[in-house]
């Protein structure tokens, strides 16, 4: 259950790194949706923003703090609940 779970916030990142390549306008449905997964998801990603500045990248700034979360999860968190016999 908990990796089933782990494997729903993963996706919640997912959707709030699609939402973001798109200008949402205020007070829309999807403004809605991107603030629920911006606030399910800024708990685990600001700390590491904060800790990894972003990354210059063609005039614009590129956020690297999904990544490390969806390696983390995948590569360490996961893996080690598996040998725990969590999940």
């Amino acid at each position: 259950m908990l990796c089933a779970l782990l494997n729903i916030y993963l996706l919640l990142i997912f959707g709030r790194i699609i939402l973001s390549w798109f200008p949402i306008s205020p007070g829309s449905a999807l403004a809605s949706v991107y603030s629920i997964l911006y606030t399910i998801t800024e708990p685990v990603l600001g700390p590491i923003r904060r800790v990894m500045p972003t990354i210059g990248f063609g005039g614009m700034g590129l956020d690297l703090s999904p990544i490390i979360v969806i390696f983390g999860v995948q590569l360490l968190v996961i893996p080690l609940l598996r040998n725990a016999g969590l999940c």
